[in-house]
């Protein structure tokens, strides 16, 4: 049974089906009765909230504070800002009626035609309009800004091919909104964003991650620049983790969003907006796990250690129990996680098999010989390692454990990505090595005709000018015309 739990497509078969059997196996999520849309089981939810929490903290350190804004926007709103509409219109569900009733013919119930709406809502895809209608009802002067707002939501953009977490119909995200007095401030607060979504996703995901500027077709709808930052999966597609839009004034004029300066003079105020969505799960199992299931960093396991006992009757185990029960309390207390499984309705060798599955960062395990030598069988997931180790000191064993498995997981992510990012300068070449699964660095002429060119012919796209890196001028390595600097290119989810 053991090895049915884990029968996993491997991921030089076929990394796809690899990842949706984790999804699945791992009890992360499952695809629900309403087409593209998931179930976030609770082992899946379990690592959202730890995500949720560490960010929501990040967040308020900064000043942020949490609000909630609806669901239903009205289909006006979408009009007003011109670039928004056109990059959601196509991904919005649209609620035209607010009545059922029953079917005159007996089968079961219809829309009413009498209960049509005056004007349609959509289901939010994002939620700058709503909320840029109300703040011009909170800002009217500079006392008021910066207002720094943030809401954990859910949203909706209608996907026609969807995957578990990495695209969805529906999913769950945070999305922050401000506004500031002065074209600076909003950039400032851009950037301060994109760097605390850098600093997550490296110190607590243990996922390198490039932070950069999006090209003018890359960008978010309605913004004046797109930052993000991007991840490598073990396939060498990218994954985009984050993004923070700078977005000028352009929803403030939108919906006449005014301030009174200090002189007294009236200014639209600048805005900006950022946001990163359950995607990340999906982020967190490709970059990290193996054919033997999932690899969790320690910093966002939902348990980071689970104690197996090895027992052979009631006595054994009462004594396992008791050992147990003394190094639960001293872990906790340490501030780590764990988890005691004495269930006796499976095997021991099945639930190393479970939690091998489920990725969780350290297994023990106590048997009667354990009790005797004042030991435990201490299992590391990212290794695959075990070693015995005495019972006395050790939570603080586990804790300098679980930061080097935290440090050895983020390593090991960077040197793959090292080794699959590679400089090329000819066109030809890039034609060539982007079949192999890397990141490029190339000189772009910084023309959207080129850059279309380019993702036309190889399915590659600019992932992000860099803020960091080779900054030296060339020549674009497709036209040969003027370029201040290589850009990353690969293919992406």
């Amino acid at each position: 049974m053991a090895k049915e739990l884990k029968e996993l497509t491997s991921r030089s078969q076929d990394y796809s089906q690899w990842y949706l059997d984790l999804v699945i196996k791992a009890d992360l999520a499952e695809n629900s009765a309403v087409r593209g849309c998931m179930v976030i089981k609770p082992y899946g939810y379990a690592i959202w909230e730890k995500m949720q929490r560490q960010l929501d903290d990040m967040f308020k350190e900064t000043g942020h504070v949490n609000a909630y804004f609806p669901l239903f926007i009205p289909k006006s709103f979408l009009s007003k800002e011109a670039d928004h509409v056109e990059g959601f219109a196509k991904e919005c569900a649209v609620v035209t009626h607010y009545r059922l009733k029953n079917d005159p013919d007996g089968k079961g119930v219809i829309v009413d035609p009498e209960a049509k709406l005056e004007e349609e809502l959509i289901v939010r895809p994002t939620s700058e309009t709503i909320i840029w209608n109300t703040y011009r009802n909170w800002i009217q002067s500079y006392r008021d800004l910066p207002l720094l707002i943030n809401q954990w939501a859910n949203v909706v953009r209608w996907e026609m091919r969807t995957r578990l977490f990495l695209r969805t119909a529906e999913f769950l995200w945070q999305e922050g909104h401000t506004a500031h007095a002065t074209r600076e401030e909003a950039e400032e607060e851009t950037v301060k964003m994109l760097n605390i979504y850098a600093q997550f996703a490296e110190e607590h995901m243990a996922i390198p991650v490039i932070k950069g500027v999006k090209s003018a077709s890359e960008r978010f709808a309605g913004a004046i620049d797109t930052y993000a930052i991007e991840a490598m999966m073990q396939d060498g597609k990218a994954l985009q983790a984050g993004t923070s839009h700078f977005l000028g004034q352009n929803f403030a004029k939108a919906f006449d969003v005014k301030f009174a300066d200090k002189e007294g003079k009236m200014d639209y105020v600048w805005a900006t907006s950022w946001g990163v969505s359950t995607r990340l799960i999906g982020a967190l199992i490709m970059a990290h796990s193996d054919d033997n299931g999932l690899v969790l960093p320690p910093k966002l396991a939902p348990f980071q250690v689970v104690i197996v006992p090895i027992y052979k009757g009631e006595e054994q185990l009462a004594a396992i129990n008791e050992k147990a029960d003394g190094i639960v309390k001293s872990l906790k207390a340490s501030g780590i996680s764990v988890k005691y499984d004495n269930a006796d309705n499976k095997k021991p060798g099945w639930k190393f098999s479970e939690y091998e599955l489920k990725g969780v960062p350290v297994r023990l395990a106590m048997g009667a010989r354990d009790m005797e030598n004042n030991t435990v069988e201490v299992a590391r997931r990212d290794t695959l390692t075990k070693e015995t180790v005495s019972c006395d000191s050790l939570d603080i064993y586990i804790k300098n454990l679980l930061d080097d498995i935290q440090a050895n997981i983020y390593n090991k992510a960077l040197a793959y990505r090292t080794e699959k990012t590679i400089t090329v300068e000819t066109y030809e070449e890039f034609k060539e090595k982007i079949e192999d699964g890397v990141f490029i660095l190339a000189h772009w002429d910084g023309t959207a005709e080129t850059e279309e060119k380019i993702k036309a012919e190889t399915k590659a796209t600019i992932r992000c000018i860099p803020l960091e890196g080779d900054k030296t001028q060339g020549k674009c390595m497709v036209t040969g015309n003027p370029s201040t600097q290589r850009v990353v290119f690969a293919r992406a989810y």
